[in-house]
């Protein structure tokens, strides 16, 4: 008769060795395994679509000109040339162009900060008479094209003889809608605590945005700085139709007249994309993190 099998007891803080086989956890994590590496063989695919072109554009900034055009292309210049960084500066005002993009990116990320800032504590916190229906007439105007704006915003430019000048350029830009609105739901998620106890203490409506509710929604303050710079650097329509003088158009308009009618300087062209480049670049970097915050807290405020 055989004898009964006998179990050895696991000894004092030891676990059980796991079962192999069948539809376990193992057998779970392996596929999860799979279907992980798949989405980073995917992300990495779109991410090396995404810096390609930045990639082409600065070794095509070293290469001369009869190899920018070779056909077929060279990835790597044959010698590393840096004259094209050069000749970028004399070939255009350059450094006039980047100084009128500066400003113009200053001017409106700054009046967009304060008046967007403004109008979304308003339509948030504050009670008044057909609030709804004016902050619905706001986001009206995100179904608007800018395109449709440009030829009134020129007249009124015009009319305050500003053309040709460095104010036409973030004038009509100090305000937004989708800033107002980014904003606007920051202030509707902050606790109507901290206003009471600010009015106990004697504190005004400009006092309790000022010190209480903007240090709060720093992160979409940050976010909304990083869109508006970015959007301000690269404008090219209105900077074309407003500023005809090349010393008073940034630079995203100022690299237009490097490209010829019947040939391009590449390496010149491209050189001075890379400059331009660098300064949002490094703003991103420098905000990424309150950027990043600021957008994915945006969806969950209400």
């Amino acid at each position: 008769m055989p004898e009964p099998a006998t179990t050895t007891p696991a000894a004092p803080g030891t676990r059980p060795a796991a079962r192999t086989g069948g539809t376990g956890p193992g057998a779970r994590r392996g596929r999860l395994d799979l279907g992980g590496l798949a989405t980073h063989a995917l992300l990495s695919l779109g991410a090396v679509a995404m810096v390609f072109p930045f990639v082409w554009q600065l070794l095509t900034a070293f290469k001369t000109m009869p190899e920018s055009v070779r056909v077929p292309p060279t990835i790597l210049p044959s010698e590393w040339n840096w004259d094209a960084f050069q000749q970028v500066f004399s070939a255009v005002p350059f450094t006039e162009m980047l100084t009128n993009s500066l400003m113009n990116t200053v001017g409106r990320t700054l009046g967009q900060l304060v008046f967007c800032s403004l109008a979304a504590y308003a339509f948030a916190r504050l009670q008044f008479r057909g609030k709804n229906v004016l902050f619905a007439v706001f986001l009206s105007v995100l179904m608007v094209p800018s395109q449709l704006l440009v030829l009134p915003q020129h007249e009124i430019i015009q009319r305050l003889g500003l053309l040709n000048s460095i104010p036409a350029l973030f004038l009509p830009g100090m305000f937004s809608a989708f800033g107002t609105f980014l904003l606007r739901q920051f202030f509707m998620a902050l606790p109507r605590e901290l206003e009471e106890a600010a009015r106990i203490d004697g504190a005004g409506p400009f006092r309790i945005f000022w010190s209480i509710m903007l240090p709060l929604v720093r992160p979409a303050l940050a976010a909304l700085a990083v869109i508006t710079a970015m959007w301000s650097w690269n404008d090219l329509l209105w900077p074309l139709v407003v500023n005809t003088d090349p010393s008073k158009v940034p630079i995203s308009a100022g690299l237009i007249s490097l490209e010829g009618q019947f040939l391009t300087n590449y390496p010149i062209l491209m050189a001075g994309s890379v400059i331009a480049s660098l300064p949002m670049l490094i703003l991103y970097v420098l905000l990424q993190r309150h950027f990043v915050q600021g957008i994915a807290l945006s969806g969950s405020k209400g």
